[in-house]
């Protein structure tokens, strides 16, 4: 299983994949995975298949695993990299002895309706095809052999398949304006505990110990902070400093669900200013491309054993860096919200941006001159009303 997706990586609990077997085909071993369940295996006396169901589900060895039952790239508990941010470990594999099935490619059948949960619904696979057959080099690279039988099964991802409502949201904030704009208002869901008692919990609440040690963690289905905003994940751009030749963000993601510790975490961000980053402190960095000539996307993410773990909601629930940024006079401003980004993902998820008219804005210098200038023709009145009770 190979994730060839840049900035979109399988996470814990980790994935799990089905598939129809075309005929009476059971599973007598494996390495590297295991089925979730066995199946009826009745029929079968003695020797025991590892899996008689029509539809198995296969899901990853959890690290640790005796290694007389492992292959390469398997047993990371179904954890994936995305292939930007650790191509090594972008992979994952099981192999899997099959009975019933035939001896040869024309009495082999190609298995159907495969299906990918990463770790929950998303993922939609298309029929294997069946292609090339793989070949296999020896280790002193003498000898190659090739496989019986390749098939390839493509699977895409949709967000709106994964989650009917948003997962992430964007706040913002800067040194010139006392502003903060928060998530727009119910982003991911309205605090509604009439209809839905334990949508949330709120951060002081005497239940919170037993609710973060129950059952559940690292469910896929949220169990958030009380916020306005509702959503899992708070992305906060804040422009911090500005100097003569540059200017300087820094970044918080915030974690507001308490069933979810985030592995392997990452951040998309689009702005025009990351084609001039001169420095990032805390985060690795890699540039993305999507336009060709165009570099304006940056892909961020944590440090390995530092902060490349988003711990669940609570006081060490967030990571944070700092941008230093280049200014180039020909595009460079603070004006009309250029300093804030165009779009960002956490996780290949699309977060929801404030609306633009709410950004922080410079302090507005036409207004101080028409108050200033009302001010004065107010003062002119007055003396020149003076005058004329005077007269």
């Amino acid at each position: 299983m190979y994730n060839f997706q840049q900035y979109r990586h399988i996470q814990a609990p980790g994935w799990s994949l089905q598939w129809t077997w075309a005929k009476k085909e059971v599973i007598w071993s494996m390495l590297g995975g295991q089925t979730t369940e066995q199946g009826d295996c009745s029929r079968f006396k003695g020797n025991v298949p590892h899996c008689c169901k029509k539809d198995p589900v296969v899901v990853d060895l959890l690290p640790g695993t005796p290694y007389n039952q492992q292959i390469a790239n398997c047993c990371k508990g179904g954890v994936v990299s995305s292939w930007v941010q650790d191509p090594a470990n972008a992979a994952s594999s099981f192999q899997v002895s099959v009975g019933s099935a035939g001896t040869t490619n024309k009495t082999v059948r190609v298995p159907k309706n495969f299906t990918l949960k990463a770790p929950g619904p998303g993922y939609t696979c298309g029929p294997a095809k069946i292609v090339k057959p793989s070949r296999f080099v020896s280790q002193d690279g003498r000898r190659v052999t090739q496989a019986l039988m390749t098939w390839n099964v493509t699977c895409t991802y949709s967000q709106f398949l994964s989650q009917k409502t948003p997962t992430c949201c964007v706040s913002l904030s800067s040194f010139y304006n006392d502003t903060i704009v928060p998530c727009p208002t119910c982003t991911c869901g309205c605090q509604n505990n009439i209809t839905q008692p334990g949508s949330c919990v709120e951060e002081d609440s005497p239940y919170l110990a037993s609710v973060v040690s129950g059952s559940g963690k690292n469910s896929y289905t949220p169990l958030v902070q009380c916020t306005k905003h509702m959503c899992p994940i708070r992305v906060h751009w804040h422009v911090k400093l500005s100097y003569k030749e540059y200017w300087r963000v820094k970044v918080t993601i915030t974690n507001f669900n308490y069933r979810m510790n985030y592995t392997q975490w990452n951040l998309v961000v689009q702005h025009p200013n990351f084609d001039n980053l001169t420095q990032i402190f805390s985060f690795n960095y890699k540039s993305l491309t999507p336009y060709a000539a165009i570099n304006d996307t940056a892909m961020l993410w944590g440090v390995k054993f530092y902060n490349d773990l988003l711990m669940q909601a609570g006081p060490l629930g967030n990571v944070q860096s700092e941008l230093l940024f280049r200014k180039d006079k020909s595009t460079f401003t603070f004006e009309k919200g250029w300093a804030f980004p165009r779009r960002i993902y956490f996780n290949g998820d699309n977060c929801v941006m404030p609306p633009p008219d709410s950004y922080p804005w410079l302090p507005n210098a036409t207004s101080r001159t028409s108050t200033s200038l009302l001010t004065l023709i107010m003062v002119l009145l007055s003396a020149l009303l003076l005058l004329n009770a005077h007269v």
